[in-house]
């Protein structure tokens, strides 16, 4: 596959110098005089990379099975995609880009059909566009709130005189005493109110004033799964209890629960559908609202287009919110009340980007052209076979392996793990972290067998030395 796509995708990795090398250290050097370049993990010459390899600017071709942070769908220099961003079409929305909310392009309403609406997930047929992850789940927050209230108040009711002046002095009526509930280690973005419901790591929250809501306990699973069924059924029976203690108890009215179906940031936790289905039912019994946090699994990754369509739930969650791999933003609802009463209360200047729905719709076509979804849950599979074998050899570097059925949204713990990744770029391979002390697995959706046989190779590499 990835060879019909990328006629000069190279045969392997190679490196040639240290990583970075002279050439890169000279060009962190004098970006670091305007741009902050302590989190620079490699400089990269995207003009050469090509399919699954990133190149940096000592010509070194790495294997990338980090992908952005998970966010290239497709393969660096994929034609399809430089064939839609050449587009008079997409030229069109990028030099008059037009401020959504107030002046819509003619041709927007058929963007999103075609591409945003016409993979949405069963149940709902609407969608706020938005500009990242952080901004998808801030809007969503920002629209169950505004649900809450209209439902409280009553359809139809409007605005007091009480309620308007008090808003504007950040106090209730007009501004409520309402929560998010997240859970433990999960990671939602880093504005105001996605970070209140980030839990992963301090450095992510430290000095930054946030909101009292509330966090329940996210099952710990013992791994693997089958050695372990009695207690991780346990453990989620458990944190479904603490869920219920939380919403019924905390100080304010939570509004609604966003969740991410595989924790990704904060190690890569998982939670058995039966765990979800409980938590959805719960959600629905209480009259809260089920925000799912789809923007690092979403889009094939984990062998379905979304991966809360494991859960197989008898009820879809009310939005889900989506990123990285689509390129755009936003999130999908069903609820037409989910829409604020009147205008400019879910306004900004832009409200998404046509040309980056644009590029979204050429991915999912090409998803589709191809069969994607069900290509990565295939390599996913042997994938996580050769992991195994390669965890018996090697019990020391691999430990708690997970992501069996998930596609390649796959990840280990590593006793060494910092080092690890250091280690990986030397034999080749660009790989991520997650928590603290996870390995994780993000590679493309063309990503094949072969290229998994060249991973794991370099893996017993790197585990050798």
């Amino acid at each position: 596959m990835a060879a019909e796509i990328f006629a000069n995708e190279p045969a392997g990795p190679t490196v040639s110098t240290a990583i970075p090398g002279k050439v890169s250290q000279n060009a962190i050097a004098e970006l670091d005089a305007v741009f902050d370049t302590r989190a620079v993990n490699i400089i990269c010459d995207y003009e050469k990379s090509c399919g699954n390899y990133i190149v940096d600017l000592d010509g070194n071709v790495l294997l990338d099975v980090y992908a952005q942070i998970a966010s290239i769908p497709l393969g660096y220099n994929n034609p399809a995609l430089r064939a839609a961003a050449s587009s008079p079409e997409m030229i069109d929305a990028i030099i008059n880009r037009p401020a959504l909310g107030n002046f819509p392009s003619s041709n927007y309403c058929s963007i999103l059909h075609s591409g945003i609406l016409a993979v949405s997930p069963p149940g709902l047929n609407q969608v706020f566009t938005a500009l990242a992850g952080s901004d998808a789940n801030e809007t969503a927050y920002k629209a169950a709130f505004m649900y809450y209230r209209r439902r409280e108040r009553g359809e139809g009711a409007d605005f007091t005189a009480e309620e308007m002046e008090s808003a504007m002095h950040n106090a209730a009526p007009g501004s409520p005493d309402l929560a998010i509930m997240s859970f433990t280690r999960g990671f939602h973005g880093r504005l105001f109110g996605s970070l209140s419901t980030t839990r992963s790591k301090p450095i992510h929250k430290l000095d930054i004033p946030s909101f009292n809501w509330p966090q329940a306990p996210f099952p710990a699973l013992l791994h693997p799964l089958d050695a372990h069924a009695a207690e991780n059924e346990a453990e989620e029976a458990r944190c479904l209890k603490e869920t219920e203690r939380i919403l019924t108890s905390w100080h304010c009215p939570v509004a609604a629960v966003v969740v991410e179906p595989i924790q990704s940031e904060g190690g890569d936790n998982h939670a058995s559908p039966k765990f979800f289905q409980g938590l959805r039912a719960l959600t629905k019994k209480l009259g809260v609202l089920l925000i799912v946090d789809e923007v690092q699994t979403g889009v094939g990754a984990t062998g379905k287009f979304w991966a809360h369509e494991h859960w197989n739930l008898p009820d879809p969650p009310d939005m889900v919110t989506f990123s990285k791999k689509a390129q755009t933003a936003g999130y999908y609802f069903g609820d037409a009340r989910l829409r604020p009463n009147k205008p400019y209360r879910q306004f900004n200047t832009w409200m998404g980007d046509p040309s980056k729905a644009i590029l979204f719709r050429a991915i999912i076509e090409e998803i589709k052209r191809l069969d994607l979804v069900k290509h990565t849950a295939e390599t996913g599979d042997y994938l996580f076979s050769e992991l195994e074998k390669l965890a018996v050899k090697f019990p020391e570097e691999i430990k708690n392996l997970r992501g069996k059925g998930q596609g390649t949204f796959i990840a280990w713990d590593s006793p060494r793990r910092d080092e690890f990744l250091k280690l990986m770029k030397t034999v080749g391979v660009n790989i991520g972290g997650s928590g603290e002390q996870a390995v994780r697995l993000r590679p493309m959706l063309i990503f094949q067998k072969k290229h998994a046989d060249i991973l794991v190779e370099r893996l017993e590499m790197a585990f050798k030395k």
